[in-house]
């Protein structure tokens, strides 16, 4: 049985909750032991904690209707997309409602005269691409997973084009949101600025499922450019590479994407993609813009890379050699995993200003080699994010104290460099123990925001706030 949100009692409401959802939602209220595992399922190492029931919801109305009947009995609920979050978010630590929203999956609008579109929270950013496509726009926000568009606002996602076009805090324009009582909120409309009134969207972006469900959203799209041209470019050591994105950056050259592979990675990738780059510190780089304006750019960059130390570059202006390059950047958790295919893999990431992403990608290195840990490492280093993959056997508690040991010391590292904790994965429950490092007094206006929109502590809880 389930406790109540925010107590260790019991929950003697949750049984009628289930009873009262099967009746009205039918074989769309499940709870399976198999299905309610799924959901509460998570891609890396934190145990997983199913819910008590599963809601296959198909509208608004319907997550609204939902709500109304957990918050009357104060029984947690739990938003759930497609499953790829990293940090726990989707665990039900105190059981209760699991709501999928993988049904809502139209896409209500597009707006091409205007650059943005309406969709509901289950559709994937693959399937609004493809969608899209024949507009001349796309949607830019890239995380490696195919997520859930809902997810990704929940999170606050990233991906490989940050460094151009920014993260989801920067691409969404409003938000449908149904709030912990049940009721339905939009948090703003399409015009491209307001000085309305509070920001809920942003707000909302970010708050992973702890403040209400966001059902449907609105985006901003961009125009497909001109020309792209993209390519490789190894490195003697991985401080050279840091330090080529670093010059890129600070003399404002627009660059789309701008990635690191270390050298394990890139074997990984080798390996598992089927490529034949040179097993050293690697940068994936693209171009958008006019033919000269990216003919420009390239030759720019080159004459960076070359300063520092890079060597031949290997540029791939044709589509079909650009796709398999991303193909294997996006690829890089399953090539990791391909490494050592028996083993489990924990994944972190942090962020930190551009200025010391050399520091803390090279302080980084040193300590995986100093433990001993088999852990590449990848990142969107344009905005000064890298994520690494630990391997490790889960059933090993020695190795697992020591890959936990290394992402304290990786994760407040990062904070003490003027950085964070992670950089787009989110907090959940695995980063829960560093916000009070990262934010110090500001976390009793979050808590306060939080008691204010969900007295009952029923949004997801057990995440974000320590």
């Amino acid at each position: 049985m389930a406790e109540v949100a925010g107590t260790t009692e019991p929950n003697t409401n949750v049984d009628a909750i289930v009873a009262t959802l099967k009746t009205r939602f039918g074989d769309r209220c499940a709870t399976s032991a198999a299905l309610r595992e799924q959901h509460g399922h998570t891609t890396t190492w934190i145990k997983t904690q199913p819910p008590d029931a599963v809601v296959f919801a198909q509208t608004t109305e319907e997550v609204s209707e939902i709500v109304k009947l957990c918050a009357e009995a104060k029984v947690p609920v739990i938003a759930y997309g497609t499953g790829t979050s990293l940090e726990g978010h989707v665990n039900a630590p105190e059981g209760g409602i699991s709501i999928d929203v993988s049904g809502m999956n139209r896409i209500l609008e597009v707006h091409p005269e205007d650059l943005d579109c309406v969709v509901e929270a289950g559709v994937t950013r693959k399937q609004l691409n493809s969608y899209i496509r024949d507009t001349g726009l796309f949607f830019p926000i890239d995380p490696g997973a195919d997520a859930s568009i809902g997810g990704m606002v929940a999170t606050r996602a990233s991906g490989t084009n940050a460094v151009r076009y920014g993260t989801m805090k920067d691409a969404v324009v409003a938000l449908t949101v149904v709030m912990a009582d049940g009721s339905i909120v939009r948090t703003g409309g399409r015009a491209k600025k307001s000085s309305a009134g509070y920001d809920l969207t942003r707000l909302m972006v970010g708050s992973e499922g702890t403040l209400g469900i966001i059902t449907e959203i609105t985006l901003r799209l961009h125009g497909q450019p001109e020309a792209i041209s993209g390519g490789v470019c190894p490195f003697p050591d991985v401080q050279s590479a840091c330090n080529a994105v670093i010059t890129t950056i600070q003399m404002g050259l627009p660059v789309a994407r701008i990635e690191l592979l270390d050298s394990l990675q890139v074997r990984a990738c080798n390996q598992y993609s089927k490529l034949d780059l040179p097993e050293t510190p690697t940068l994936f780089l693209e171009f958008h813009g006019s033919e000269a304006g990216v003919k420009e750019q390239s030759e720019m960059f080159s004459a960076i890379a070359e300063e520092l130390g890079g060597g031949q570059f290997q540029w791939a202006t044709v589509a079909e050699d650009r796709t398999k390059l991303w193909a294997a950047r996006h690829d890089a958790y399953w090539a990791g995993k391909s490494l050592k295919p028996d083993a489990d893999i924990m994944v972190t990431d942090v962020c930190v200003p551009i200025s010391r992403l050399a520091d803390c990608v090279l302080a980084t290195a040193e300590d995986i080699a100093a433990e001993g840990l088999l852990a590449p490492i990848v990142g969107h280093v344009g905005d000064g994010n890298f994520h690494v993959q630990i391997l490790v056997d889960l059933e090993d508690p020695g190795q697992v104290k020591k890959a936990k040991d290394f992402i304290e010391r990786l994760s407040l590292r990062a904070i003490d460099m003027g950085g964070t904790c992670t950089g787009e994965h989110g907090v959940g429950q695995g980063k829960r123990k560093y916000m009070q490092r990262e934010h110090g007094n500001a976390l009793e206006p979050m808590r306060a925001i939080k008691r204010a929109l969900d007295p009952d502590n029923i949004m997801n809880p057990g995440k974000i706030l320590p």
